[in-house]
Protein backbone atom coordinates (compact mmCIF):
# COMPACT_ATOMS: atom_id res chain seq x y z
CA UNK A 1 0.00 0.00 0.00
CA UNK A 2 1.39 3.38 -0.94
CA UNK A 3 1.66 6.35 1.33
CA UNK A 4 -1.36 8.05 -0.19
CA UNK A 5 -3.52 5.10 0.88
CA UNK A 6 -2.80 5.57 4.57
CA UNK A 7 -6.26 7.08 5.10
CA UNK A 8 -7.76 3.84 3.80
CA UNK A 9 -5.96 2.03 6.65
CA UNK A 10 -7.78 4.11 9.23
CA UNK A 11 -11.12 3.79 7.46
CA UNK A 12 -10.75 0.02 7.16
CA UNK A 13 -9.84 -0.38 10.84
CA UNK A 14 -12.67 1.90 11.94
CA UNK A 15 -15.15 -0.13 9.89
CA UNK A 16 -13.94 -3.38 11.46
CA UNK A 17 -14.29 -1.94 14.96
CA UNK A 18 -17.79 -0.62 14.27
CA UNK A 19 -18.72 -4.04 12.94
CA UNK A 20 -17.34 -5.51 16.20
CA UNK A 21 -14.93 -7.95 14.57
CA UNK A 22 -13.75 -10.20 17.42
CA UNK A 23 -10.17 -10.68 16.10
CA UNK A 24 -8.13 -8.31 13.89
CA UNK A 25 -4.52 -8.84 12.79
CA UNK A 26 -2.64 -5.63 11.93
CA UNK A 27 0.72 -5.97 10.14
CA UNK A 28 2.92 -2.93 10.71
CA UNK A 29 5.96 -1.50 12.45
CA UNK A 30 4.40 1.72 13.70
CA UNK A 31 2.97 0.76 17.07
CA UNK A 32 2.87 4.37 18.23
CA UNK A 33 0.75 5.62 15.35
CA UNK A 34 -1.67 2.69 15.61
CA UNK A 35 -2.13 3.25 19.34
CA UNK A 36 -2.51 7.01 18.79
CA UNK A 37 -5.26 6.43 16.24
CA UNK A 38 -7.05 3.89 18.46
CA UNK A 39 -6.92 6.33 21.39
CA UNK A 40 -8.52 9.05 19.22
CA UNK A 41 -11.29 6.66 18.23
CA UNK A 42 -11.93 5.69 21.83
CA UNK A 43 -11.88 9.32 23.00
CA UNK A 44 -14.24 10.41 20.22
CA UNK A 45 -17.03 8.18 21.52
CA UNK A 46 -18.52 10.51 24.16
CA UNK A 47 -21.64 8.40 24.77
CA UNK A 48 -19.93 5.13 25.52
CA UNK A 49 -16.73 4.64 27.46
CA UNK A 50 -14.21 2.57 25.53
CA UNK A 51 -11.37 0.93 27.46
CA UNK A 52 -8.15 0.64 25.48
CA UNK A 53 -5.62 -1.88 26.82
CA UNK A 54 -2.35 -3.20 25.47
CA UNK A 55 -0.45 -6.39 26.18
CA UNK A 56 3.27 -7.09 25.86
CA UNK A 57 5.33 -10.00 27.09
CA UNK A 58 7.23 -7.62 29.41
CA UNK A 59 4.37 -5.73 31.07
CA UNK A 60 1.23 -7.82 30.76
CA UNK A 61 -2.13 -6.06 30.31
CA UNK A 62 -1.98 -2.29 30.77
CA UNK A 63 -4.47 0.53 30.31
CA UNK A 64 -3.54 3.09 27.65
CA UNK A 65 -4.35 6.74 28.21
CA UNK A 66 -3.02 8.98 25.47
CA UNK A 67 0.76 8.73 25.31
CA UNK A 68 1.07 7.01 28.69
CA UNK A 69 0.52 3.51 29.99
CA UNK A 70 -1.09 3.06 33.38
CA UNK A 71 -0.44 0.30 35.88
CA UNK A 72 -0.80 -3.34 34.93
CA UNK A 73 -4.50 -4.20 35.11
CA UNK A 74 -4.08 -7.79 36.22
CA UNK A 75 -0.93 -9.29 37.68
CA UNK A 76 0.48 -12.48 36.23
CA UNK A 77 -0.74 -11.65 32.70
CA UNK A 78 2.65 -11.56 31.05
CA UNK A 79 2.14 -15.03 29.66
CA UNK A 80 -0.07 -14.76 26.53
CA UNK A 81 -2.43 -17.55 27.60
CA UNK A 82 -3.05 -15.91 30.99
CA UNK A 83 -3.72 -12.58 29.25
CA UNK A 84 -6.17 -14.25 26.86
CA UNK A 85 -8.06 -15.75 29.79
CA UNK A 86 -8.44 -12.25 31.23
CA UNK A 87 -9.71 -10.98 27.85
CA UNK A 88 -12.38 -13.72 27.78
CA UNK A 89 -13.89 -12.76 31.16
CA UNK A 90 -17.49 -11.52 30.73
CA UNK A 91 -18.13 -7.76 30.83
CA UNK A 92 -20.78 -5.32 29.59
CA UNK A 93 -18.20 -2.56 28.93
CA UNK A 94 -16.56 -1.80 25.59
CA UNK A 95 -12.98 -3.08 25.43
CA UNK A 96 -10.28 -2.97 22.76
CA UNK A 97 -7.26 -5.14 23.54
CA UNK A 98 -4.04 -4.71 21.55
CA UNK A 99 -1.60 -7.64 21.81
CA UNK A 100 1.83 -6.57 20.54
CA UNK A 101 4.39 -8.95 19.06
CA UNK A 102 2.49 -12.14 19.78
CA UNK A 103 3.63 -13.69 16.46
CA UNK A 104 6.51 -15.70 18.03
CA UNK A 105 3.86 -17.58 20.06
CA UNK A 106 1.74 -18.43 17.03
CA UNK A 107 3.35 -21.86 16.87
CA UNK A 108 2.32 -22.71 20.43
CA UNK A 109 -0.76 -25.01 20.32
CA UNK A 110 -2.08 -23.61 23.60
CA UNK A 111 -1.91 -20.00 22.34
CA UNK A 112 -3.58 -20.97 19.06
CA UNK A 113 -6.36 -22.72 20.97
CA UNK A 114 -6.64 -19.73 23.30
CA UNK A 115 -7.11 -17.36 20.38
CA UNK A 116 -9.77 -19.62 18.84
CA UNK A 117 -11.58 -19.78 22.17
CA UNK A 118 -11.36 -16.00 22.46
CA UNK A 119 -12.93 -15.56 19.02
CA UNK A 120 -15.86 -17.77 19.97
CA UNK A 121 -16.43 -15.98 23.28
CA UNK A 122 -15.90 -12.39 22.00
CA UNK A 123 -18.18 -12.80 18.97
CA UNK A 124 -21.31 -10.75 19.60
CA UNK A 125 -19.83 -8.96 22.63
CA UNK A 126 -18.43 -5.42 23.00
CA UNK A 127 -14.86 -6.66 23.03
CA UNK A 128 -12.33 -6.65 20.18
CA UNK A 129 -8.90 -8.28 20.22
CA UNK A 130 -6.23 -6.75 17.94
CA UNK A 131 -2.93 -8.50 17.23
CA UNK A 132 -0.31 -5.87 16.25
CA UNK A 133 2.85 -7.44 14.78
CA UNK A 134 5.60 -6.32 12.35
CA UNK A 135 5.25 -9.55 10.33
CA UNK A 136 2.30 -11.68 9.33
CA UNK A 137 2.22 -15.16 10.84
CA UNK A 138 -1.23 -16.65 10.73
CA UNK A 139 -1.62 -20.32 11.72
CA UNK A 140 -3.92 -22.32 9.49
CA UNK A 141 -6.24 -22.86 12.47
CA UNK A 142 -6.95 -19.10 12.63
CA UNK A 143 -7.17 -18.26 8.93
CA UNK A 144 -10.99 -18.27 8.90
CA UNK A 145 -11.40 -16.52 12.23
CA UNK A 146 -9.54 -13.23 11.82
CA UNK A 147 -9.49 -10.14 9.63
CA UNK A 148 -6.03 -9.14 8.37
CA UNK A 149 -4.93 -5.66 7.31
CA UNK A 150 -1.62 -3.91 6.69
CA UNK A 151 -0.77 -0.60 8.30
CA UNK A 152 1.21 1.18 5.61
CA UNK A 153 4.01 3.70 5.88
CA UNK A 154 3.15 7.35 6.64
CA UNK A 155 1.52 9.29 3.82
CA UNK A 156 2.78 12.64 2.54
CA UNK A 157 0.28 14.35 4.83
CA UNK A 158 1.56 12.39 7.86
CA UNK A 159 5.16 13.30 7.03
CA UNK A 160 4.22 16.95 6.60
CA UNK A 161 2.86 16.89 10.16
CA UNK A 162 6.16 15.43 11.41
CA UNK A 163 8.17 18.03 9.47
CA UNK A 164 6.07 20.92 10.74
CA UNK A 165 6.30 19.66 14.32
CA UNK A 166 10.11 19.42 14.21
CA UNK A 167 10.39 22.84 12.53
CA UNK A 168 8.05 24.37 15.11
CA UNK A 169 10.04 22.91 18.00
CA UNK A 170 13.28 24.27 16.55
CA UNK A 171 11.81 27.76 16.20
CA UNK A 172 10.81 27.75 19.88
CA UNK A 173 14.26 26.74 21.06
CA UNK A 174 16.86 29.36 21.98
CA UNK A 175 19.87 28.27 19.96
CA UNK A 176 23.30 29.89 19.94
CA UNK A 177 23.61 29.06 16.24
CA UNK A 178 21.12 30.15 13.63
CA UNK A 179 19.17 27.18 12.25
CA UNK A 180 17.29 27.49 8.97
CA UNK A 181 13.96 25.70 9.10
CA UNK A 182 12.04 27.95 6.70
CA UNK A 183 11.95 26.75 3.13
CA UNK A 184 10.24 27.29 -0.20
CA UNK A 185 7.47 25.07 -1.54
CA UNK A 186 9.89 23.24 -3.86
CA UNK A 187 12.31 22.58 -1.00
CA UNK A 188 9.48 21.34 1.18
CA UNK A 189 8.33 18.93 -1.55
CA UNK A 190 11.89 17.58 -1.98
CA UNK A 191 12.19 16.99 1.78
CA UNK A 192 8.88 15.12 1.91
CA UNK A 193 9.91 12.98 -1.07
CA UNK A 194 13.18 12.18 0.69
CA UNK A 195 11.24 11.01 3.76
CA UNK A 196 8.78 8.77 1.89
CA UNK A 197 9.32 5.14 2.81
CA UNK A 198 10.34 5.88 6.40
CA UNK A 199 8.26 5.37 9.49
CA UNK A 200 7.23 8.46 11.43
CA UNK A 201 9.83 7.68 14.08
CA UNK A 202 12.59 7.21 11.49
CA UNK A 203 11.59 10.45 9.75
CA UNK A 204 11.68 12.35 13.03
CA UNK A 205 15.12 10.97 13.92
CA UNK A 206 16.55 11.84 10.51
CA UNK A 207 15.18 15.40 10.63
CA UNK A 208 16.56 16.00 14.12
CA UNK A 209 19.97 14.64 13.09
CA UNK A 210 19.98 16.96 10.08
CA UNK A 211 19.19 19.99 12.25
CA UNK A 212 21.91 19.11 14.78
CA UNK A 213 24.66 18.36 12.24
CA UNK A 214 23.82 20.75 9.37
CA UNK A 215 21.71 23.45 11.08
CA UNK A 216 19.01 22.90 8.44
CA UNK A 217 17.01 20.15 6.78
CA UNK A 218 19.84 19.04 4.50
CA UNK A 219 18.49 17.05 1.54
CA UNK A 220 21.69 15.04 0.76
CA UNK A 221 21.94 14.01 4.41
CA UNK A 222 18.26 12.98 4.47
CA UNK A 223 18.76 10.84 1.37
CA UNK A 224 21.91 9.30 2.84
CA UNK A 225 20.11 8.36 6.03
CA UNK A 226 17.20 7.01 4.02
CA UNK A 227 19.64 4.85 2.09
CA UNK A 228 20.97 3.34 5.31
CA UNK A 229 17.48 2.72 6.69
CA UNK A 230 16.33 0.96 3.51
CA UNK A 231 19.47 -1.17 3.52
CA UNK A 232 18.59 -2.44 6.99
CA UNK A 233 16.07 -4.70 5.30
CA UNK A 234 19.01 -6.50 3.61
CA UNK A 235 16.68 -7.21 0.69
CA UNK A 236 16.40 -3.84 -1.04
CA UNK A 237 19.42 -1.73 -2.00
CA UNK A 238 19.25 2.02 -2.47
CA UNK A 239 21.27 3.44 -5.39
CA UNK A 240 22.12 7.14 -5.73
CA UNK A 241 21.19 8.67 -9.10
CA UNK A 242 24.60 9.35 -10.65
CA UNK A 243 24.44 7.79 -14.12
CA UNK A 244 23.08 9.90 -16.98
CA UNK A 245 22.05 9.23 -20.57
CA UNK A 246 25.39 10.67 -21.72
CA UNK A 247 27.14 7.68 -20.12
CA UNK A 248 25.16 5.16 -22.18
CA UNK A 249 26.43 4.35 -25.66
CA UNK A 250 23.94 3.39 -28.36
CA UNK A 251 20.41 2.14 -27.62
CA UNK A 252 18.95 5.33 -29.10
CA UNK A 253 15.42 3.91 -29.29
CA UNK A 254 15.34 3.17 -25.54
CA UNK A 255 16.72 6.65 -24.84
CA UNK A 256 13.98 8.21 -26.94
CA UNK A 257 11.34 6.00 -25.26
CA UNK A 258 12.44 7.09 -21.79
CA UNK A 259 12.74 10.77 -22.69
CA UNK A 260 9.13 10.77 -23.90
CA UNK A 261 8.02 9.39 -20.54
CA UNK A 262 10.21 11.37 -18.14
CA UNK A 263 7.19 13.38 -16.93
CA UNK A 264 5.06 10.29 -16.34
CA UNK A 265 5.27 10.52 -12.55
CA UNK A 266 4.27 14.18 -12.42
CA UNK A 267 0.92 15.53 -11.24
CA UNK A 268 0.35 16.90 -14.75
CA UNK A 269 0.46 13.36 -16.18
CA UNK A 270 -2.13 12.25 -13.64
CA UNK A 271 -4.39 15.17 -14.44
CA UNK A 272 -3.99 14.39 -18.14
CA UNK A 273 -5.52 10.97 -17.50
CA UNK A 274 -2.39 8.82 -17.74
CA UNK A 275 -2.10 5.70 -15.64
CA UNK A 276 1.19 5.07 -13.79
CA UNK A 277 3.79 3.26 -15.89
CA UNK A 278 4.29 -0.42 -15.03
CA UNK A 279 7.80 -1.17 -16.17
CA UNK A 280 10.29 -2.23 -18.78
CA UNK A 281 11.88 -5.60 -19.61
CA UNK A 282 15.35 -5.46 -21.20
CA UNK A 283 16.45 -8.66 -22.93
CA UNK A 284 19.78 -9.17 -24.64
CA UNK A 285 23.37 -10.32 -24.60
CA UNK A 286 25.19 -10.17 -21.28
CA UNK A 287 27.35 -7.06 -21.01
CA UNK A 288 25.20 -5.04 -23.40
CA UNK A 289 24.48 -2.29 -20.85
CA UNK A 290 21.03 -3.34 -19.66
CA UNK A 291 21.81 -2.72 -15.99
CA UNK A 292 23.29 0.69 -16.77
CA UNK A 293 20.13 1.61 -18.68
CA UNK A 294 18.04 0.65 -15.65
CA UNK A 295 20.08 2.99 -13.46
CA UNK A 296 19.83 5.82 -15.98
CA UNK A 297 16.03 5.53 -16.14
CA UNK A 298 15.77 6.44 -12.44
CA UNK A 299 17.92 9.51 -13.04
CA UNK A 300 15.82 10.58 -16.02
CA UNK A 301 12.63 10.19 -13.99
CA UNK A 302 14.30 11.95 -11.01
CA UNK A 303 13.15 9.26 -8.60
CA UNK A 304 14.99 6.87 -6.22
CA UNK A 305 16.43 3.65 -7.57
CA UNK A 306 15.93 0.47 -5.53
CA UNK A 307 17.49 -2.87 -6.42
CA UNK A 308 15.72 -6.08 -5.43
CA UNK A 309 17.96 -8.94 -4.31
CA UNK A 310 15.71 -11.95 -4.87
CA UNK A 311 18.31 -14.28 -3.38
CA UNK A 312 17.86 -12.58 -0.01
CA UNK A 313 14.09 -12.74 -0.40
CA UNK A 314 14.29 -16.51 -0.70
CA UNK A 315 16.73 -16.91 2.22
CA UNK A 316 15.61 -17.68 5.75
CA UNK A 317 13.25 -20.06 7.48
CA UNK A 318 10.24 -21.65 5.85
CA UNK A 319 7.46 -19.12 5.42
CA UNK A 320 9.73 -16.07 5.60
CA UNK A 321 10.16 -15.75 1.82
CA UNK A 322 6.53 -14.78 1.28
CA UNK A 323 6.73 -12.23 4.10
CA UNK A 324 10.01 -10.86 2.69
CA UNK A 325 8.37 -10.27 -0.68
CA UNK A 326 5.41 -8.52 0.97
CA UNK A 327 7.88 -6.31 2.85
CA UNK A 328 9.67 -5.46 -0.41
CA UNK A 329 6.39 -4.47 -2.04
CA UNK A 330 5.32 -2.37 0.96
CA UNK A 331 8.66 -0.54 1.05
CA UNK A 332 8.74 0.10 -2.70
CA UNK A 333 5.18 1.46 -2.66
CA UNK A 334 5.96 3.63 0.35
CA UNK A 335 9.00 5.13 -1.41
CA UNK A 336 7.05 5.60 -4.67
CA UNK A 337 7.49 7.14 -7.12
CA UNK A 338 10.62 5.06 -7.64
CA UNK A 339 12.33 2.62 -10.00
CA UNK A 340 12.64 -0.99 -8.79
CA UNK A 341 15.42 -2.85 -10.61
CA UNK A 342 15.45 -6.66 -10.83
CA UNK A 343 18.71 -7.78 -12.43
CA UNK A 344 18.87 -11.08 -14.33
CA UNK A 345 15.22 -11.89 -13.78
CA UNK A 346 15.53 -15.41 -15.17
CA UNK A 347 18.16 -16.32 -12.56
CA UNK A 348 16.39 -14.53 -9.74
CA UNK A 349 13.35 -16.78 -10.02
CA UNK A 350 15.06 -19.86 -11.43
CA UNK A 351 13.47 -23.11 -10.43
CA UNK A 352 9.87 -21.87 -10.69
CA UNK A 353 8.85 -24.85 -12.82
CA UNK A 354 10.33 -27.40 -10.39
CA UNK A 355 9.35 -25.48 -7.27
CA UNK A 356 6.65 -27.92 -6.18
CA UNK A 357 9.25 -30.69 -6.03
CA UNK A 358 12.31 -28.81 -4.76
CA UNK A 359 11.06 -26.28 -2.17
CA UNK A 360 7.40 -27.11 -1.51
CA UNK A 361 6.30 -24.44 -3.97
CA UNK A 362 7.92 -21.46 -2.17
CA UNK A 363 9.64 -20.05 -5.28
CA UNK A 364 6.47 -20.44 -7.34
CA UNK A 365 4.35 -18.66 -4.71
CA UNK A 366 6.80 -15.78 -4.30
CA UNK A 367 7.14 -15.39 -8.07
CA UNK A 368 3.37 -15.51 -8.52
CA UNK A 369 2.78 -12.83 -5.87
CA UNK A 370 5.40 -10.61 -7.52
CA UNK A 371 3.80 -11.00 -10.96
CA UNK A 372 0.32 -10.36 -9.56
CA UNK A 373 1.54 -7.19 -7.89
CA UNK A 374 3.14 -6.02 -11.15
CA UNK A 375 -0.14 -6.60 -12.96
CA UNK A 376 -2.42 -4.91 -10.45
CA UNK A 377 -0.27 -2.22 -8.80
CA UNK A 378 -1.60 1.31 -8.99
CA UNK A 379 1.33 3.02 -7.31
CA UNK A 380 4.11 4.63 -9.41
CA UNK A 381 6.71 1.89 -8.90
CA UNK A 382 8.46 1.45 -12.26
CA UNK A 383 9.88 -2.08 -12.48
CA UNK A 384 12.92 -2.40 -14.76
CA UNK A 385 13.97 -6.03 -15.19
CA UNK A 386 16.87 -7.42 -17.19
CA UNK A 387 17.28 -10.92 -18.63
CA UNK A 388 19.93 -12.73 -20.65
CA UNK A 389 18.39 -16.17 -21.22
CA UNK A 390 14.92 -16.08 -22.77
CA UNK A 391 14.37 -19.82 -22.42
CA UNK A 392 14.39 -19.60 -18.62
CA UNK A 393 11.62 -17.00 -18.47
CA UNK A 394 8.09 -18.35 -17.89
CA UNK A 395 5.57 -17.28 -20.57
CA UNK A 396 3.48 -15.34 -18.03
CA UNK A 397 6.35 -12.85 -17.58
CA UNK A 398 6.21 -11.75 -21.20
CA UNK A 399 2.46 -11.19 -21.44
CA UNK A 400 1.17 -7.66 -21.86
CA UNK A 401 0.24 -5.96 -18.63
CA UNK A 402 3.32 -7.05 -16.70
CA UNK A 403 5.56 -4.60 -18.55
CA UNK A 404 4.73 -1.64 -20.75
CA UNK A 405 7.35 -2.68 -23.27
CA UNK A 406 9.98 -5.34 -23.98
CA UNK A 407 13.24 -4.18 -25.60
CA UNK A 408 15.96 -6.33 -27.13
CA UNK A 409 19.47 -4.97 -26.54
CA UNK A 410 21.64 -6.36 -29.34
CA UNK A 411 25.39 -6.22 -29.79
CA UNK A 412 26.40 -2.61 -30.48
CA UNK A 413 26.80 -1.62 -34.12
CA UNK A 414 29.98 -0.02 -35.46
CA UNK A 415 28.57 3.48 -34.98
CA UNK A 416 27.53 2.64 -31.42
CA UNK A 417 30.94 1.17 -30.63
CA UNK A 418 32.50 4.49 -31.61
CA UNK A 419 30.25 6.16 -29.08
CA UNK A 420 31.15 3.60 -26.42
CA UNK A 421 34.89 4.06 -26.99
CA UNK A 422 34.39 7.84 -26.74
CA UNK A 423 32.54 7.49 -23.41
CA UNK A 424 35.04 5.19 -21.71
CA UNK A 425 38.19 6.92 -22.95
CA UNK A 426 36.82 10.29 -21.84
CA UNK A 427 35.62 8.81 -18.54
CA UNK A 428 39.24 7.92 -17.69
CA UNK A 429 40.58 11.39 -18.33
CA UNK A 430 42.15 10.83 -21.75
CA UNK A 431 41.87 13.11 -24.78
CA UNK A 432 39.61 11.25 -27.15
CA UNK A 433 40.95 13.27 -30.10
CA UNK A 434 44.22 11.31 -29.89
CA UNK A 435 42.41 8.09 -30.80
CA UNK A 436 40.95 6.93 -34.11
CA UNK A 437 37.47 5.96 -32.94
CA UNK A 438 36.22 4.68 -36.33
CA UNK A 439 39.23 2.36 -36.53
CA UNK A 440 38.73 1.10 -32.97
CA UNK A 441 35.09 0.42 -33.79
CA UNK A 442 36.08 -1.53 -36.90
CA UNK A 443 38.51 -3.80 -35.05
CA UNK A 444 36.01 -4.66 -32.30
CA UNK A 445 33.10 -6.41 -34.02
CA UNK A 446 30.76 -8.41 -31.81
CA UNK A 447 32.20 -6.72 -28.69
CA UNK A 448 29.76 -5.63 -26.00
CA UNK A 449 30.09 -2.36 -24.14
CA UNK A 450 31.41 -4.18 -21.06
CA UNK A 451 34.10 -5.92 -23.14
CA UNK A 452 35.17 -2.62 -24.70
CA UNK A 453 35.43 -1.03 -21.26
CA UNK A 454 37.57 -3.91 -19.96
CA UNK A 455 39.86 -3.66 -23.01
CA UNK A 456 40.47 0.03 -22.25
CA UNK A 457 41.12 -0.75 -18.57
CA UNK A 458 43.59 -3.51 -19.55
CA UNK A 459 45.33 -1.06 -21.91
CA UNK A 460 45.72 1.46 -19.11
CA UNK A 461 47.30 -1.19 -16.88
CA UNK A 462 49.78 -2.16 -19.63
CA UNK A 463 50.74 1.47 -20.20
CA UNK A 464 50.99 2.15 -16.47
CA UNK A 465 53.31 -0.84 -16.03
CA UNK A 466 55.66 0.66 -18.65
CA UNK A 467 55.44 4.19 -17.14
CA UNK A 468 53.98 5.78 -20.24
CA UNK A 469 50.66 7.06 -21.56
CA UNK A 470 48.14 4.72 -23.15
CA UNK A 471 48.30 4.52 -26.96
CA UNK A 472 45.82 3.37 -29.53
CA UNK A 473 47.98 0.33 -30.26
CA UNK A 474 47.51 -0.77 -26.64
CA UNK A 475 43.73 -0.83 -27.06
CA UNK A 476 43.91 -2.73 -30.35
CA UNK A 477 46.31 -5.25 -28.81
CA UNK A 478 43.96 -5.89 -25.87
CA UNK A 479 41.01 -6.20 -28.25
CA UNK A 480 42.93 -8.80 -30.23
CA UNK A 481 43.68 -10.78 -27.10
CA UNK A 482 40.01 -10.85 -26.11
CA UNK A 483 37.57 -13.46 -27.37
CA UNK A 484 34.14 -11.78 -27.11
CA UNK A 485 31.21 -13.60 -25.57
CA UNK A 486 29.38 -13.42 -28.90
CA UNK A 487 32.11 -15.70 -30.30
CA UNK A 488 32.43 -18.01 -27.31
CA UNK A 489 28.64 -18.42 -27.01
CA UNK A 490 27.89 -17.92 -30.70
CA UNK A 491 24.98 -20.37 -30.87
CA UNK A 492 23.33 -18.95 -27.75
CA UNK A 493 23.67 -15.35 -28.96
CA UNK A 494 22.21 -16.21 -32.35
CA UNK A 495 19.33 -17.99 -30.62
CA UNK A 496 18.50 -14.86 -28.63
CA UNK A 497 18.76 -12.67 -31.73
CA UNK A 498 16.48 -14.99 -33.70
CA UNK A 499 13.94 -15.04 -30.88
CA UNK A 500 13.82 -11.24 -30.65
CA UNK A 501 12.69 -10.73 -34.24
CA UNK A 502 9.02 -9.77 -34.08
CA UNK A 503 8.80 -10.44 -30.35
CA UNK A 504 10.62 -7.46 -28.83
CA UNK A 505 11.30 -3.89 -29.85
CA UNK A 506 14.89 -3.23 -30.94
CA UNK A 507 16.83 -0.98 -28.57
CA UNK A 508 18.80 0.57 -31.42
CA UNK A 509 17.97 1.90 -34.87
CA UNK A 510 21.49 1.15 -36.16
CA UNK A 511 22.29 -2.05 -38.04
CA UNK A 512 25.66 -3.76 -38.08
CA UNK A 513 27.38 -3.83 -41.48
CA UNK A 514 28.12 -7.54 -41.29
CA UNK A 515 31.90 -7.93 -41.25
CA UNK A 516 34.58 -9.50 -39.14
CA UNK A 517 38.18 -8.45 -38.52
CA UNK A 518 41.01 -10.93 -38.92
CA UNK A 519 42.53 -10.42 -35.45
CA UNK A 520 43.89 -13.36 -33.55
CA UNK A 521 44.77 -13.36 -29.84
CA UNK A 522 48.38 -12.28 -29.36
CA UNK A 523 48.77 -11.08 -32.96
CA UNK A 524 51.03 -8.00 -33.39
CA UNK A 525 49.00 -5.26 -35.09
CA UNK A 526 50.59 -1.99 -36.31
CA UNK A 527 47.65 0.33 -36.61
CA UNK A 528 49.74 3.39 -37.39
CA UNK A 529 50.81 2.02 -40.79
CA UNK A 530 47.42 1.67 -42.40
CA UNK A 531 43.91 0.28 -42.25
CA UNK A 532 43.11 -3.08 -40.75
CA UNK A 533 42.32 -5.83 -43.23
CA UNK A 534 38.58 -6.51 -43.33
CA UNK A 535 37.26 -9.97 -44.06
CA UNK A 536 33.62 -9.73 -45.17
CA UNK A 537 31.08 -12.41 -44.32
Amino acid sequence: MNGEGRGENKLELNTMLLAKFPLIYIVGHEEGRVMEYLHKLCSADKKNKVNLLQWTITTGLQKFDGNTFKHTVVQETMEPLMALQEVMKPSQDRFIYVFKDIHPYMSDPSVIRGLRDAVNILRGTRKTLILLCPVMKVPVELEKHMAVMEWGMPSRKDLEVVLDRIAGNVRKMKMTRKIRVNFKKEERDDIIKALLGLTAEEAENVLVKSVVSKQCFDLPLLLKEKEQIIRKSEILEFFPNKDTMAQVGGVDLIKDYIRRRRRSFSDDAKKYGLDPLKGLLLIGVSGGGKTLVAKVIANEFRVPLLRLDVGKVMAGVVGSSEENMRRVIRTAEAVAPCVLMVDELEKSFSGVKSSNFSDAGTTARVFSSFLTWMQEKETPVYVVATANDISMLPPEVLRKGRFDEIFFVDLPSEKEREEIFDIHITKRGRDVKKFDLPLLARVSPNFTGAEIEQAIIASLYDAFDENREMKQADIVKCLGETVPLATTMHEKVEEIRTWSVGRARPASSYQEQGFEISIKPGQDIHVEKGPIEVVTK
